[in-house]
């Protein structure tokens, strides 16, 4: 379920920081929540390998925070350990406890037969909270069914989600950074292994947006943690994503008074547009686009002519075409991947377009957030406005490279290849928060530097027409990315499709399948447009849109991430 941003706006910082976090959180988890045909299930459950399902050897209330740490090697506390037996799936054993310096962490243990899986899941924006919800995993049956081991953490800090929790806390920074996710898969597993005798047979990692730059990270710093992993919208270019990237969003639509020139009415207009012009190319319309690099939409032809209402002034137009385009210097250089929010998204929008002057915009919050608390992590300035953060290439490097410790940006995988790893990563074509261009640039880095048949070996990517950031939107959005990712681990069933499905009123009306990129896929001419099993897979002779080239490009690369340490108190960062 989504919040409506044109609300949330009006609303104060404090709320609207709450709904920045609800953005990042919420829709990762329902985005796997696909309803899915018995036959598909079914089909799903017979790719898994037939794990015997284990009772546990300790009783819940029994579990000893002091052997656990021994086990761990890092220092726990237990807060609680607990049977639950209400809700669904239920019954489980809940451990709520803290790894030092300050990680809470929540798990959940069967305790009427684990097969003997482990699934972590990552949290959104700046985290700060650990929350696990089985009623938005989907149709994965060993998570419906109650029979897989999960966890999750905040990564090492409470509280309001605005960043300042990283105000003289380089700890916390750490944990936020990579450590926090990588020391809950120690514990986790340890503590499998004294609850049930036995260490996972399969350990999983599933995030979206942060989650999905977790996600990266693991399989780039921590490649035995997990023997497959599913990363949705990955924030992985955070240093960017979260300055540059969402302060264009803001600043390109003020004016010389500060006024926001486009608003939110005018979406529809645009979005309506963009559809006329371009919905019809890949052979339907059906209110989305599948590939929308293959539109060249003007938004020059909105501009107002004599007489007319119902369009756009060319200031507006400008906007428009920059909020596209992306964020560049004076002289045209770009400063994020090209293609910052793909045509078909608009509706999306009001994420950065307010519905009236005087309110702040969602990507105002998430800019700041970062600037003022992350971009320097020993320099906080709580102070800083957007306007202090200037578009030049000089600002570009010094503001990047000063947060490389929160980049998940290595596209060398080999580590976790060999370790017999499987990635699954995916993005919607619709996403406001993330542009899947950063996801296709990242993708096509990994296999620059692995070698195209090497990621093939290992990795897919799934691109979804009409999905919104981690769920929602136009097109199908609701899909189950960690089936496949188990199946392709336990038995070596590669994904091939994954069957996407749209709900009006709790029905279905609509299921399409989405192929690995570069496929997409196309109807068959026979039955019904609306259901899956009349479109096949077709790949394009060739690629649309832009290259990869930009000012930043060379962030993907091994050198560019760094590890840190506190000494006196200070972040300490090295390559």
């Amino acid at each position: 379920m989504h919040p409506d941003p044109n609300n949330a706006v009006r609303k104060s910082l404090a709320v609207v920081l709450a709904l920045a976090l609800a953005w990042f959180v919420v829709p990762t988890q329902a985005a796997q929540a696909a309803p899915a045909t018995p036959a598909a299930r079914a089909s799903a459950s017979a790719d898994l390998a037939p794990l015997a399902a284990l009772k546990p050897v300790l009783n819940c209330g029994d579990i000893d925070a002091a052997k656990l740490s021994e086990a761990a090697g890092v220092a726990v506390t237990i807060a609680s350990a607990q049977v639950v037996t209400t809700g669904t799936p239920a019954p489980y054993c809940e451990v709520r406890g803290t790894i030092a310096p300050a990680d809470t962490i929540v798990l959940r243990l069967p305790t009427q037969g684990w097969t003997q899986r482990y699934v972590q899941t990552g949290c959104g924006g700046l985290c700060g909270s650990a929350n696990i919800n089985y009623t938005m995993a989907g149709t994965c049956p060993v998570i419906t069914d109650g029979t897989v081991a999960s966890a999750t953490t905040d990564m090492g800090h409470q509280g309001l989600n605005d960043g300042s929790w990283a105000a003289g806390n380089p700890r916390a920074q750490i944990d936020f950074a990579y450590r926090g996710v990588h020391v809950t898969a120690v514990v986790a597993k340890a503590l499998l292994k004294m609850f049930y005798g036995r260490a996972p047979a399969y350990s999983y990692f599933d995030g979206c947006s942060d989650g999905g730059r977790e996600a990266l990270m693991e399989a780039q710093r921590y490649p035995k943690d997990f023997n497959g992993i599913a990363a949705g919208a990955p924030a992985n270019n955070m240093a960017v994503q979260n300055t540059f990237h969402h302060a264009w969003n803001v600043l390109t639509n003020l004016d010389s008074k500060g006024q926001y020139i486009l608003l939110a009415d005018k979406l529809p207009l645009i979005h309506a547009a963009v559809l006329k012009a371009c919905d019809g190319l890949d052979g339907l319309s059906d209110g989305v686009l599948d590939d929308p690099r293959r539109c060249d939409f003007d938004p020059a032809a909105l501009i107002c002519r004599s007489g007319q209402t119902n369009c756009l002034t060319r200031a507006e137009a400008g906007v428009v075409r920059r909020l596209h385009d992306g964020a560049t210097d004076q002289a045209g250089r770009r400063l994020e991947p090209a293609i910052s929010h793909e045509w078909g998204s608009e509706l999306e929008w009001t994420l950065f377009v307010p519905a009236t002057q005087g309110v702040t915009v969602g990507s105002e919050n998430f800019a700041l957030s970062y600037l003022r608390y992350l971009a320097d992590g020993n320099r906080a300035d709580p102070d800083y406005q957007l306007s202090d953060l200037k578009f030049t290439v000089k600002s570009f490097w010094a503001t990047v490279k000063s947060s490389s410790y929160m980049a998940a940006m290595d596209p060398d995988l080999t580590a976790f290849r060999k370790a017999g790893g499987k990635l699954l990563l995916w993005h919607g074509w619709n996403d406001q928060h993330i542009s899947p261009q950063s996801t296709l640039a990242y993708y096509d880095a990994m296999r620059s530097s692995m070698g195209a048949g090497a990621v093939d070996s290992f990795s897919r990517l799934f691109l979804f027409p009409g999905v919104a950031h981690c769920g929602g939107g136009a097109g199908p959005n609701s899909f189950d990315v960690l089936t496949p990712v188990m199946a392709w681990t336990e038995t070596g069933a590669r994904p091939s499709r994954i069957v996407a499905s749209l709900s009006e009123n709790d029905q279905v009306v609509r299921t399409r399948p989405v192929f690995p990129y570069p496929a997409v896929a196309r109807y068959d001419g026979t039955g019904s447009t609306d259901e899956a099993a009349n479109f096949v897979s077709y790949t394009p002779k060739s690629q649309p849109g832009p290259s990869y080239h930009w000012v930043g490009e060379s962030l993907y690369s091994s050198g560019y991430q760094t590890w840190c340490r506190v000494e006196n108190g200070k972040l300490v960062c090295k390559r």
